[in-house]
């Protein structure tokens, strides 16, 4: 079996050695594909693959077409939408997510944007604290755990809505549940975004939800771009001059963001959430792990496609 790791941005050494000693104990050949610069090169490279991982190259028909002995397809962490999921099920070709590798890691991204922004982006001037602040969870996941137990530490309390996550598991959590997103805007001081970019959620993120944040509220979103409607939003806080929206997704409409909103407003120059090592490791070995149990003992836990 030969497993292409096809990487535009590449795994650490330490989970490329993890990665392999996985594929190698399997009896599997590795092969690397990275800092690619061309979809051609890609569609090389999986011609005679057998498994793929990748981080956020995008697998489409056309890699899929290419692939002519691929059974499965790993996104190393939790957003899959970089993969086709109805070209892979039409090629039989099963797509799997790591969910929970890199949860930890975008769970302290979240306060570390949240620590900047409450200090006012270190500019010198009095900020205030996070200790007594209401924090809100969109979405209640691996990520949402991990900011819930963190914001405990900070003192903050801790709200919860994920339309798909029942209000008992919530609060066994030790986390408030309410009934819907907009119940959560209304009564939180921060809002953090964890949900998937999905035809229900995206846009979803609109000045008439933002808006029912309290007075100095804050938007976190290390979630997906595409959940933010960005023109609503840009002129809801260009009119709304007390809240602050902090993301490590670049929005499309970063300039005008950046200009209207001075002092309120601050991206990541890329997506930061999974740039850890610890995350880096995790998701590459959890990949490597999901493929061998996949096709020795037909494990479809983390399947993602039908």
């Amino acid at each position: 079996m030969k497993v292409l790791v096809a990487t535009e941005k590449p795994f650490s050494k330490v989970a490329v050695d993890g990665i392999k000693a996985v594929t190698d104990a399997a009896g599997y050949e590795l092969v690397l594909l990275e800092k690619y610069t061309e979809k051609n090169q890609l569609l090389s490279a999986v011609a005679d693959a057998d498994a793929l991982i990748i981080r956020s190259d995008k697998v489409d028909a056309e890699v899929l077409d290419a692939a002519k002995n691929l059974k499965i397809v790993v996104r190393a962490g939790a957003g899959y939408d970089n993969i086709d999921l109805d070209a892979a099920t039409a090629h039989k070709v099963v797509a799997m997510n790591t969910p929970g590798q890199n949860a930890n890691s975008v769970a302290e991204l979240v306060f570390g944007l949240l620590v900047y922004a409450v200090r006012n982006f270190f500019n010198g001037t009095s900020g205030t604290e996070l200790k007594g602040k209401k924090l809100g969870i969109l979405a209640f996941g691996n990520v949402g755990r991990n900011v819930a137990r963190i914001a405990k530490g900070f003192g903050m309390e801790i709200a919860a809505y994920d339309a798909y996550c029942p209000k008992e598991a919530i609060e066994a959590a030790g986390v408030m549940a309410v009934d819907n997103q907009e119940a959560l805007f209304e009564t939180c001081d921060i809002v953090s975004l964890h949900i998937p970019a999905t035809p229900e959620t995206k846009q979803s993120i609109n000045a008439e939800l933002v808006n029912k944040l309290k007075k100095g509220g804050i938007l976190v979103n290390t979630a997906r771009k595409e959940v933010i409607n960005e023109p609503e939003l840009l002129a809801l806080l260009a009119e709304r001059t007390d809240l602050k929206y902090v993301t490590d997704i670049k929005p499309d409409m970063d300039a005008e963001f950046a200009e209207k909103l001075a002092g309120r407003y601050f991206a990541t120059p890329k997506k930061m959430g999974a740039q850890t090592a610890e995350a880096n490791v995790n998701a590459g070995i959890a990949a490597a792990n999901q493929i061998v149990g996949y096709l020795e003992q037909g494990i479809t836990k983390f399947q993602v496609n039908k």
